[in-house]
């Protein structure tokens, strides 16, 4: 639940309010039944209750029943009283009672809606609510409550609704809006929690759970500079609220903003030199900068000396040993991740990578194939032991391997790509194309693969339509990507749409400037255009940067300068 249900239940209300009546009961047990006496056990019950007596209150308050056995009031304050002592059911039999001699007091459904809640008993909890509302509409709780319960069981429309009719009857109810903009947020409906977020907002400008879920909001729609602000507002009023510094500074390391992120974490620093989390993050900065692993080493080495088991430091701690090169380090820090860790799959990859660029295939292989013993569902392993066998040509194995691994994981988007990256190396286009349409099944937002089988086709020359549909697609999930760039580049090559190609292509050229296929490919679109000069110019690059088709390449120079 996105609130925190209270069973804390106001004990104090004025006797005076206690409506005890002519008791005309015979006597029993030495009680005299009358309404001077109950106020006196009932006086003394409240007492003890301030004082935090619980069980002497509790004996005070039944005596109080024994007398008058009926009172609502009293019965709600006896409930109230076990439950702080944890005796749940009991307050729930008690209210359960009074209810059947006053079905119209509100306080009392109030309290059992909530001791449901707390039973997990929903349905009968909704039940009380929805009983309120009928008794007291103008009573707020019972609407917060519905909504909830509501959202918990996934049906928005209903807590919408009844969110709304709350609104209707008090149209400044902040915590109203806030769970509007929540549950619309959960539907992803984020223009309409935009909106409830910042009408709590202009309710209360300084209500940070509704600032931070807005600006969460912005940082899914990629709205980074709004979020910014947001972040910003709240820590003018909050310097010291490291929850949402920390947002801000993974915002801006997100968005390559190093300076800001880094500014950031020292601010937290700063004021808590102790913070590990926010060394660690700094130590991140450093190294997705990739120009300061020396100072992310000293980052992670600090938070190691506090925290030997913080097995992310010690990670990212190999990986910028691994970043500048020093690969026996490297290889000794990704060893010393043990196998319970998250991170024990993905170290044993890397682990692997230093070997291989050591040539020591058959090490590297032995060490996956044993991490592979202890961690049968980590799926990078397989696809990097698929890679090895494959480097080795051994493709067999690489096959049989990524099978094993979809045996463990049939849903693995990382088995499937790589499958089907092996089958296009072995031409069995169908089979390639299966397997990126599996990727798509799982994860039809996989830019990846839909620019896999996107440009396949346009290789091709098939199915041009859809794999520009498919291209686009992948090209608005990730638009600063050069190879996509380039396949949609292609496609319009393919379309004979050379202005379009000659766009598309430039850009991915000047994204990837050392890849020599694109260099290639904009020599053709350039050719047929044409501009000779330039295409000769892109024909010598992706030569010089080793083009594989090199026989093919050299042919087009040459014809090109007769």
């Amino acid at each position: 639940m996105f609130i925190t249900i209270s069973l804390v239940y106001c004990t104090v209300i004025a006797c005076a309010h206690i409506p005890w009546g002519t008791i005309e009961q015979p006597e029993d047990e030495g009680i005299v039944r009358t309404a001077e006496n109950a106020y006196y056990h009932y006086s003394l019950g409240i007492a003890h209750a301030i004082e935090g007596n619980h069980d002497a209150a509790i004996r005070e308050l039944e005596t109080t029943l024994r007398i008058d056995p009926r009172s609502p009031y009293v019965k709600t304050q006896l409930a109230d009283l076990y439950v702080k002592k944890g005796n749940i059911t009991k307050a729930v039999e008690i209210l359960e009672k009074s209810l059947i001699y006053d079905p119209d007091f509100v306080d009392t459904r109030l309290l059992l809606g909530n001791l449901y809640i707390n039973l997990k008993e929903h349905d009968n909890a909704i039940k009380e609510f929805k009983k309120i509302i009928q008794l007291d509409p103008e009573k707020i709780e019972p609407y917060l409550y519905l909504s909830i319960l509501y959202r918990d069981k996934k049906k928005h429309a209903d807590a919408i609704s009844i969110l709304k009719k709350l609104i209707e009857t008090d149209p400044d109810n902040i915590m109203a809006c806030f769970y509007l903009g929540k549950i619309y947020a959960e539907m992803k409906l984020f223009s309409d929690a935009e909106h409830w977020f910042i009408k709590a907002i202009n309710i209360n400008p300084s209500f940070e759970s509704a600032l931070v879920d807005l600006a969460l909001v912005y940082e899914i729609q990629r709205k980074n500079t709004r979020a910014i602000d947001t972040y910003r507002k709240l820590l003018k009023t909050n310097p010291l609220n490291f929850d949402v510094r920390f947002k801000l500074g993974r915002l801006y390391l997100g968005m390559n903003s190093f300076d800001d992120a880094l500014r950031e974490f020292k601010e937290i620093l700063e004021l808590d030199h102790a913070n590990t989390e926010a060394r660690l993050s700094l130590g991140l900065v450093y190294f997705f900068e990739g120009k300061n692993f020396d100072k992310a080493i000293e980052q992670f080495k600090t938070v190691l000396i506090s925290k030997p088991d913080n097995h992310r430091a010690r990670y990212f701690l190999a990986s910028s040993y691994e970043g500048k090169d020093a690969y026996d380090a490297a290889f000794r820090e990704f060893e010393a991740i043990p196998p319970q860790s998250k991170f024990y799959g993905t170290a044993r990859v890397h682990m692997g990578i230093i070997l291989k660029k050591q040539k020591r295939y058959d090490e590297a292989i032995a060490l996956v194939r044993k991490a592979l013993d202890l961690k049968k569902r980590e799926e990078d392993l397989y696809s990097f032991l698929a890679s090895l066998y494959e480097d080795k040509g051994d493709i067999a194995r690489a096959e049989n391997t990524l099978k094993t691994g979809l045996q463990f994981m049939p849903r693995s988007v990382t088995i499937h790509y790589r499958f089907g990256v092996l089958y296009e190396k072995m031409n069995r286009f169908s089979d390639a194309i299966r397997h990126m349409e599996e990727v798509l099944k799982i994860d039809p937002h996989n830019a990846e693969a839909l620019n896999f089988i996107g440009y396949s086709y346009a290789d091709r020359g098939i199915h041009l339509e859809k794999a520009e549909k498919m291209i686009k697609q992948a090209l608005s999930l990730k638009p600063g990507n050069g190879y996509i760039n380039d396949s949609l580049g292609w496609v319009y090559f393919r379309q004979s749409k050379l202005q379009l190609a000659i766009k598309y292509l430039e850009k991915a050229a000047l994204i990837l400037p050392g890849d020599p296929t694109i260099a290639e490919h904009l020599g053709d679109a350039y050719a047929v255009e044409g501009l000779f000069d330039k295409a000769l110019k892109c024909y010598k690059k992706a030569l010089k940067l080793g083009a594989k088709d090199q026989k093919s390449l050299k042919k087009k120079i040459s014809d090109m300068q007769k």
